[in-house]
């Protein structure tokens, strides 16, 4: 009996001890993340960085080579003047002030407004219907007008013996019906006509046409000339030659070119502005779209005092 019951503390001992070996170790779980009160709204981008379009540092200006030289020398000034588009106005870039002015043709220009090569077309002529179409946001600014004169120089047989021509006379030279300056008057030698005319393509091939010829063309051994400049330096070397040279150029040139009335109206800044002096065409600058602060504070100086002040040095008619 004693040993039974010895026997029976033993066993329940050993079970204490087996129970105490194999109960499994308890597990501490891991802080998880906060998580945020259902009413905490979603974060939202942070736009603070976002860049606007810079603005342009360089302005092209591409076309008409009457309007070239003056908008090249107001061009130059605003250089000169503030040399970093920064010194303008504080928010613009600190880049050197850049602007590049190209000659060729009011039909090149207008192209290149097509193209979107350009910044500012020059032109003097208005865009045709077609040209308006294919340029639907262009921007049109009025910065001068220009004339047609009709010229020779001083050694001409034709500037000794009037200053004042008529419309008709003047399409009987351009179109080839006089040939020689006898057949306009036979006091005057029987020497040959030269005619220079633009290329065409400048502007003033057209306003030529529409004002005086009309129905009639321009002979067809006429000498073309691809600018304005060019055309008047043929008719300052040849004593026979004929032209229609710009006002801007007769002006600058005064010394040395006889420049007709037309019916009795000469081409002076009154006459021009009140259209009684009809070969008249205006000076455009053409943007192919809404301009930047940049290109805005271009145009300001060209169509402020400074720059219509220019217009009128150099012989254009100024609009402001």
């Amino acid at each position: 009996m004693k040993k039974t019951f010895c026997y029976l503390i033993a066993l329940s001992l050993s079970a204490l001890i087996f129970t105490a070996c194999t109960e499994p170790a308890t597990h501490t779980p891991e802080p998880s993340a906060p998580v945020a009160p259902a009413d905490t709204p979603p974060a939202q981008p942070d736009t603070s960085a976002e860049e606007t379009d810079p603005l342009a540092t360089e302005i092209m200006i591409i076309g008409s080579s009457s309007l070239a030289p003056v908008i090249t020398s107001i061009a130059d000034d605003f250089r000169n003047e503030h040399v970093t588009w920064d010194s303008i106005n504080p928010d613009f870039p600190s880049a050197p002030v850049a602007i590049h002015v190209t000659s060729g043709g009011s039909g090149q220009g207008i192209r290149s407004a097509i193209d979107g090569t350009t910044d500012f077309a020059m032109s003097t002529r208005e865009l045709n219907d077609t040209e308006r179409d294919e340029i639907p946001g262009h921007n049109r600014f009025l910065v001068g007008v220009d004339a047609l004169t009709i010229a020779v120089n001083t050694e001409n047989p034709l500037a000794s013996l009037t200053d004042d021509l008529t419309v008709e006379q003047i399409v009987r030279i351009f179109s080839g019906e006089y040939a020689t300056w006898q057949d306009f008057d036979p006091s005057l030698p029987d020497d040959e006509i030269v005619v220079i005319v633009r290329d065409a393509g400048g502007s003033a091939v057209e306003v030529f046409q529409d004002t005086i010829m009309g129905d009639e063309e321009v002979r067809i051994d006429a000498i073309q000339a691809p600018s304005m400049g060019a055309l008047t330096e043929r008719i300052l070397e040849n004593n026979n030659a004929i032209g229609y040279p710009t006002v801007g150029m007769a002006n600058q040139n005064a010394d040395n070119l006889v420049i007709f009335s037309i019916d009795g109206v000469a081409p002076s800044t009154e006459n021009i502005l009140d259209g009684s002096y009809f070969i008249s065409r205006p000076m455009l600058l053409i943007a192919p779209g809404e301009l930047d602060a940049v290109q805005q504070s271009f145009i300001d100086v060209v169509l402020g005092p400074k720059g219509q002040e220019r217009f009128y040095e150099m012989g254009f008619v100024p609009v402001n």
